[in-house]
C-alpha cells in the first residue's frame, strides 16, 4: 500500500474536480488492502488523474479526496472494469457506510511554512 502522508497535495489549476469519498469501515476487512493497493495503482495510470489525499481518525471515519484534471478523468475511473469490482466488494464486505461527493472546484490555493 501506498504510505500515506502528512502533508497534503499542492493546489491545482483551476478547474479540475475533487471525489470525496467518505466511508465506516466493517470489521471483516480481508482482502482490503490489497484491493486498495491495486486500486491506487490503477488509477495512477488514468489520464488526468491528479493525486490524492486520505485521512482516518481512530473512531473509523476514513476520508479519501481523488483529484482529477477533468470530468473525462473522473468518467474513466469511475467506469474502469476492476474498480467497478472493487466497488462491488466494497459494498458487500468492507463498508457499513460510505457517502461520495464529486466537486468541481474553481478556486484553489495552499500555504506551506518556508
Amino acid at each position: 500500500m501506498t504510505p500515506v502522508s502528512d502533508v497534503p497535495l499542492p493546489a491545482f489549476e483551476p478547474p479540475y474536480y475533487a471525489a470525496i469519498f467518505t466511508t465506516v469501515r466493517t470489521q471483516d476487512q480481508d482482502g482490503y488492502a490489497e484491493t486498495n493497493a491495486r486500486m491506487e495503482e490503477l488509477v495512477r495510470d488514468v489520464p488526468g488523474y491528479l493525486g490524492m489525499d486520505h485521512a482516518q481518525n481512530p473512531g473509523g471515519l476514513g476520508i479519501t479526496v481523488g483529484y482529477f484534471r477533468d470530468a473525462e478523468a473522473l468518467k474513466q475511473w469511475r467506469t474502469n472494469a476492476e474498480h467497478r469490482a472493487a466497488q462491488q466488494r466494497g459494498r458487500d464486505d468492507w463498508y457499513d457506510s460510505y457517502t461520495l461527493h464529486i466537486a468541481k472546484v474553481e478556486r484553489s490555493h495552499g500555504f506551506k511554512r518556508a
